[in-house]
This record gives C-alpha cells, sequence and structure tokens, in this order.
C-alpha cells in the first residue's frame, strides 16, 4: 500500500454571518494515498466542496489540520501553500473558468505565465509552450489550440480545463463536479480521461460529486453528509 500524500485531521469548518455561526465541517477525517483516485460522494450542502478547498489549501480550516507530503500546511507560511498550488496541486471545477478572450493554448499556458517573472518568460515560453501543446494533444484538442472558448462544445471547455490544471504535472489533482455541467455521454468521457490519468500515470486524484453512477468510477468512495463523515468504501 502506497504511503499518504494528504490527509485532513479533525476538520473543522465554521462561517459567520453577523452574530450567527454556521459549522459546515464537523471534525472530519480522511487520508488520501500516492496514486489513489478518491471521491467524496454527497448530496448538495452536505459540506463536500468546503472538504476539498481546505484539502486543496484554498481556504484555511477553522480548526483541525491538513498534512500535505507529511507537512502541516497551515503551520507553513502562506508562500509554500502558494507554492504547492502552483506546482503540486491541480484544480478542476464544475464551471471551466476559462478566460474568454485567450484561445485553448493561452488558457493552458496561463499558470506557467503566472508563475514565471515576467523578465523570464520569453525564454521559458517555447519550453512551456511545447509541454501545454503535448498535454492538450493527449486530451484530443490538438485541433483546437487557436480557438475561444466560446467556439468549444461542454466536453471541449472541461478538457481545456483539465489541460490547464495538468500542464505543470501537479501531484495531486482536485475535480469539483467536474461532469456537473455536462451531459452523460460527455461526463463518461471526462471520468474516462482522469481514469487514465490516474492509472496510467499515477496521478492522485480526488473527486467530489453528489453522483453515484460518477462516483463508482474511483478507486474509494468517501461519504459525507451534513459535514460529517459517515463511511468509507
Amino acid at each position: 500500500m502506497s504511503e499518504p500524500i494528504l490527509a485532513a485531521e479533525r476538520l473543522v469548518k465554521d462561517y459567520h454571518m453577523g452574530a450567527s455561526r454556521l459549522r459546515v465541517l464537523h471534525g472530519v477525517d480522511l487520508v488520501v494515498r500516492r496514486g489513489e483516485f478518491v471521491c467524496i460522494l454527497g448530496p448538495s450542502g452536505s459540506g463536500k466542496s468546503t472538504l476539498l478547498h481546505l484539502m486543496g489549501l484554498l481556504d484555511r480550516p477553522t480548526e483541525g489540520r491538513v498534512l500535505f507530503e507529511d507537512q502541516d500546511a497551515f503551520a507553513c507560511p502562506k508562500r509554500w501553500r502558494d507554492r504547492m498550488r502552483n506546482r503540486a496541486i491541480g484544480f478542476v471545477f464544475q464551471f471551466y473558468y476559462l478566460m474568454p478572450d485567450l484561445s485553448v493554448l493561452g488558457n493552458t499556458l496561463l499558470p506557467a505565465m503566472i508563475r514565471t517573472p515576467l523578465a523570464f518568460w520569453p525564454a521559458a515560453r517555447s519550453r512551456h509552450r511545447q509541454r501545454a501543446v503535448k498535454v492538450l494533444s493527449e486530451l484530443g484538442l490538438s485541433e483546437r489550440l487557436a480557438h475561444l472558448p466560446r467556439e468549444l462544445s461542454g466536453g471541449e471547455r472541461q478538457r481545456a480545463a483539465l489541460a490547464r490544471a495538468l500542464v505543470h504535472e501537479p501531484r495531486v489533482l482536485f475535480a469539483d463536479e467536474p461532469t456537473g455541467n455536462l451531459d452523460s455521454a460527455t461526463g463518461d468521457e471526462i471520468m474516462r480521461v482522469l481514469a487514465r490519468l490516474n492509472q496510467r500515470d499515477g496521478l492522485t486524484v480526488v473527486m467530489v460529486t453528489h453522483d453515484q453512477r460518477v462516483a463508482e468510477r474511483a478507486d474509494r468512495v468517501v461519504r459525507l453528509r451534513d459535514g460529517k463523515l459517515l463511511h468509507e468504501g
């Protein structure tokens, strides 16, 4: 059995609205092993996206710890978490969040452009472009490099968003309802891509969904309801 790459320990998350407090997560524990495909399954409002955002270092827990490769992520400086998100973690969401005025290739290159100091970009651009073209080709988008997002189908937009998440070769991919905006056939296509990345490349995938059929594509299903872990399968 492979070693843990990611762990949530007694995670609590509260949101405050004036004098009121809403507790979304109630002491959740979850371990994800390197190379695993884990699905967090739960109905709308169960706290699954909140859990994903905490484990992906996008948000800070009210209580508890997130360990990324044995490092206590929120005990580390913010610049360490920024570096992990930029270099070790990829994100795919239900809504594609593609820049409307950038081509598919431009959207895929965007993380590298943000990460690379402006003075070094001219020297680094060719290398990053080659990597982006390779990833897009593997995802079946080699004929769409110059297209704008509005010229793509829903499945092509999600594959472009996936390419953007993969271009920096992350060690963990977080997917938040990646098929939620797609018809079932296109959703199946995206799930086949995620399964291939996990099985062929050993990419660790953590996905949240409300759809039992989608969840069954994962190696392991974790059920969340009302902010509490119910079952690990």
